[in-house]
């Protein structure tokens, strides 16, 4: 007698960048695959999203779900050991201070309030890219992708979201989508030059809605959408800025997903774009519970304590996540994205 076997439940993620607090990210997916009951269509990442990403999926052309745990937490281990970047620590203006090991956070933040990165970090040294290169194999990626992935960049130029895809996906995209221009130089991929996705798509909802096969969507949100105190030191003022800066493309295209769910299908036509927004199921997994308590600043400090605690974090609301919401992927939306966030 043959026993009936329920095919895998197709998915996509999008994934919020949040430098350090990434690793919140890292505890969602392990779970995810830990549970297997998944299937991946397409993956949406900007800036540690976009590192989440490619890191997943390398490790799953490698070995499946357990080839993307193991890259996953190798990925976010050589994180933590690269700690302070290198153009700090071997900067001659800092070379003799003994608390150089101890640089990172606000000092590093006063130190791109006087220096742009072009005169701090003239030989544009990324220990990121060195990362990257020893971790992934982005050739054999970019030749066969497990599933779709989506980085998005911001032009310098115009400001506008670039989202690489397919063949496009290179240790340089991933630069360019996690390139703080207050840290890093601008990342130049073919004519144009590129800063931090989080800018402009972050993640990007409306590209993975029209090339995605699959009709649900779960978003790993990292930032509080919302901050009831209001910032009164240089400090806070400083971090609130970046949030709402950062918040903005987020809340972007929820509005658009409000506005085109709300309108006359017949106003919308044969647009694909449209469409397959105003079809998507959203789910959500934030982390706004554990990274509101923590200080902006500790987004550029990746020490191992921080980043198991978000691991684990990320862990514990994806096994909720799944216990409350897996029978309802693909059948009903389990997070109304207007309420939560435009319409509190």
């Amino acid at each position: 007698m043959a026993f009936f076997r329920k095919p895998p439940t197709k998915l996509n993620l999008a994934l919020q960048g949040g430098g350090a607090h990434g690793a919140f990210t890292w505890g969602v997916l392990d779970r995810l695959l830990e549970d297997g009951r998944l299937q991946f269509d397409t993956v949406s990442g900007t800036s540690a999203g976009a590192v989440n990403a490619v890191a997943f999926a390398a490790g799953y052309l490698e070995g499946g779900p357990d080839g993307a745990r193991a890259k996953l937490t190798s990925i976010w281990e050589a994180i933590n050991k690269t700690g302070i970047p290198e153009f700090i620590r071997f900067n001659p203006l800092l070379s003799g201070s003994k608390n150089v090991d101890q640089l990172a956070g606000s000092s590093i933040r006063h130190l791109t309030n006087v220096w742009s990165p072009y005169h701090l970090n003239p030989l544009a040294i990324n220990p990121l890219k060195t990362l990257l290169q020893n971790q992934i194999d982005f050739e054999a990626l970019a030749k066969s992708p497990p599933f779709r992935i989506l980085i998005a960049a911001t032009n310098v130029a115009t400001g506008l979201a670039r989202v690489f895809r397919d063949d496009e996906i290179s240790v340089d995209t991933v630069l360019a989508s996690a390139c703080l221009p207050t840290l890093h130089h601008a990342v130049k991929i073919g004519e144009a030059h590129y800063w931090d996705g989080g800018f402009s798509a972050n993640p990007d909802l409306v590209t993975l809605s029209r090339l995605s096969k699959a009709r649900d969507t779960l978003l790993v949100v990292l930032n509080p959408v919302r901050q009831p105190e209001v910032p009164t030191t240089a400090r806070e003022i400083a971090g609130h800025i970046a949030r709402l800066t950062f918040n903005q493309p987020f809340l972007r295209d929820i509005a658009l997903l409000d506005s085109v769910r709300r309108a006359d299908v017949r106003i919308l036509g044969a647009d694909a774009s449209y469409e397959g927004l105003r079809r998507q199921r959203f789910h959500l997994i934030a982390a706004g519970a554990y990274t509101s308590r923590l200080s902006p600043e500790s987004k550029l400090k990746p020490d191992w304590a921080l980043l198991t605690h978000l691991h684990v974090a990320g862990r514990t609301e994806a096994d909720r996540w799944l216990g409350e919401n897996f029978e309802l992927v693909g059948r009903e939306e389990t997070a109304d994205l207007v309420r939560l966030f435009l319409r509190p």
